[in-house]
């Protein structure tokens, strides 16, 4: 993708589950003797402390820029516009830097960073936390919206023809996101349009593998015309980080202490726990939140629990569900974490045999 001690732009998506992954993706690019720069809002900054504290200063530069604050209640499509701001910035960016990148990485809900790099002169590579196959629905989804849409009729089934088996799904399975498009609205146009800007790049990478998800890597190259198509996944941390600052912070500091963690799961048998997390955007209603607290109660199984927290610190959802005679009840043999936990260890660890999550590839 790049010569070796080139400069490379990262342009993540600013939520936890997209900067995430391509941080882990800065780490494999960093030891084949890439030189970084990652675009990051100053709030999102300090996710990056971990992954700076073990790379020399000099492989990895922050370009921290601020997106302009949108009126509460604002659509995703216009969060996704809103990072378009940055366009004149970056490019004043790099017209002033002695050495400037040779390429930009950016997430695939930021399609606008293919005109941007085409403007600068230099290759646009699309990065995808999630897989192939998603990349393909939302291709078909969003080339179809309109058709789609029309019906509304919610079983009537949607046949993706672009997918390897031609897969069929009932209209209330395809993506909420889609569902709210708007034609004609500033703000969804963008959003649409970022899409089909993503086939037009330079080059994809997958957080994905072969293994998994050969045929539809296969299609993507043929949708693209090309073969600048990279599966380069799982992405996880390397090997010699699995000790250390990065392996322990990744991510940003757990609510609970990570020996806390793995002092209760090391009490457990083998293959025991479900560990249970729905990310950080994601959020359940009171009628989910209360089926699955029943559930793990009911079960009798060992889980670990965590929860997403709103900012004024109640858990968002779960502050009626999750009380602390529930919490007594399930002492034993479930441990509940409000807020962030140290994830990548949870998974690693012996005693996990299932994990209960949503959508989230990442």
């Amino acid at each position: 993708m790049a010569f070796s001690g080139a400069q490379v732009l990262l342009f993540p998506f600013p939520t936890a589950g997209h900067i995430i992954p391509l941080l882990d993706l800065a780490n494999h690019l960093i030891n084949h003797h890439l030189k970084l720069t990652i675009l990051v809002t100053p709030q999102n900054l300090p996710l990056l402390e971990p992954i700076r504290a073990i790379h020399p200063s000099d492989s990895i530069q922050t370009l921290c820029l601020s997106f302009p604050q949108l009126p509460a209640g604002s659509s995703f499509a216009a969060r996704v516009r809103a990072t378009s701001e940055l366009y004149d910035p970056i490019v004043d960016w790099f017209r002033t830097h002695p050495s400037p990148p040779v390429a930009i990485i950016s997430d695939f809900f930021l399609g606008w960073t293919h005109k941007l790099a085409c403007r600068l002169g230099v290759r646009r590579i699309a990065f995808w936390p999630s897989g192939a196959f998603t990349c393909l629905v939302i291709s078909h989804t969003w080339s179809n919206v309109e058709e789609i849409l029309s019906t509304t009729n919610e079983n009537s089934l949607i046949t993706f023809t672009n997918i390897p088996n031609t897969p069929e799904y009932p209209r209330w399975k395809v993506s909420t996101l889609s569902s709210q498009y708007k034609k004609g609205d500033p703000d969804w146009e963008f959003l649409r349009g970022g899409y089909f800007e993503n086939m037009k790049s330079w080059g994809v990478v997958f957080n994905s593998c072969r293994e998994i998800e050969g045929v539809f890597i296969d299609r993507v190259k043929k949708e693209m015309g090309h073969d600048r198509v990279w599966a380069v996944g799982p992405l996880l941390p390397l090997d010699n980080n699995l000790v250390g600052p990065y392996y322990f912070q990744r991510g940003g500091s757990s609510v609970m202490p990570r020996d806390e963690v793995m002092t209760w799961l090391d009490d457990k048998a083998d293959d025991s726990v479900v560990y249970v997390s729905f990310g950080s955007r994601a959020m359940l209603t009171r009628q989910q939140a209360d089926a699955l607290a029943t559930a793990l109660e009911c079960s009798g199984v060992n889980f670990v629990w965590c929860l997403r927290i709103q900012e004024e610190g109640h858990v968002a959802g779960y502050k009626d569900v999750i009380t602390k005679e529930y919490e007594n009840r399930v002492a034993n043999r479930g441990l509940i974490i409000k807020g962030w936990a140290p994830q990548v260890a949870i998974l690693s660890h012996r005693t996990v045999s299932v994990f209960l999550t949503h959508c989230g590839w990442n």
